[in-house]
């Protein structure tokens, strides 16, 4: 389950930045995760509970926003949304394409309180 290192790394990001700016407890979190990913949302957010209890993140609000596969067709240009994994152009029906969204993971950003 990769979810666990994922969120290890998380509360190592996030225990790092507080340091570095006085904070004494995050208050929320809200995650980009990108479908190509292959993250379980329901196994990140129990995790995220789990490595939380005794940090300065225990009891924090976790929003995971999901960002969907889009691609741009090399043949003809098309931007088109991906559906079921299949790469297929709207446009044309080629299949050469270029993804542009689906592959995120990172912090977009944290509330904090400083005491």
């Amino acid at each position: 389950m990769h979810e666990t290192a994922v969120v290890e790394g998380l509360m190592r990001i996030l225990t790092e930045h507080a340091k570095q700016n006085g904070v004494a407890r995050v208050v929320a979190v809200r995650l980009k995760i990108g479908r190509l990913r292959g993250i379980d949302s329901r196994q990140i957010r129990l995790a995220f509970e789990i490595f939380a209890e005794g940090t300065l993140a225990e009891g924090a609000r976790l929003d995971i926003d999901e960002v969907g596969v889009t691609a741009k067709c090399r043949t003809c240009g098309a931007t088109f949304e991906v559906e079921k994994y299949q790469f297929v152009c709207s446009g044309c029906g080629g299949s050469d394409a270029e993804v542009l969204t689906g592959r995120e993971l990172y912090i977009e950003s944290f509330e904090a309180a400083k005491s």
